[in-house]
């Protein structure tokens, strides 16, 4: 009865994370993604020519920002736990 039973407790519990922690885990990678894109370029061809370009509000606050918020919906999906009614 004992064996049945947990048989039964480890079926239920295949996976580590419901479905809904990696939906939320896929968005937190898709911020981090944009960031990165975000924070590309803006580099001058010739190293000597200094292009401002790089100091854009684009680079220096939204693409951090981004990222960061991609790390915390990160965290957030590890450390929720699911609900009864997940599926």
């Amino acid at each position: 009865m004992g064996e049945q039973k947990r048989k039964k407790e480890q079926a239920e519990s295949s996976f580590v994370f419901q479905k809904s922690n990696y939906k939320i885990m896929l968005v937190g990678l898709a911020f981090i993604a944009l960031g990165f894109i975000l924070m590309a370029g803006g580099g001058s061809q010739n190293p000597e020519v200094f292009n401002p370009e790089i100091y854009s509000w684009r680079r220096i606050r939204l693409a951090p920002a981004l990222i960061l918020i991609g790390f915390a919906l990160e965290v957030y999906a590890i450390l929720k736990t699911p609900g009864k009614h997940q599926s």
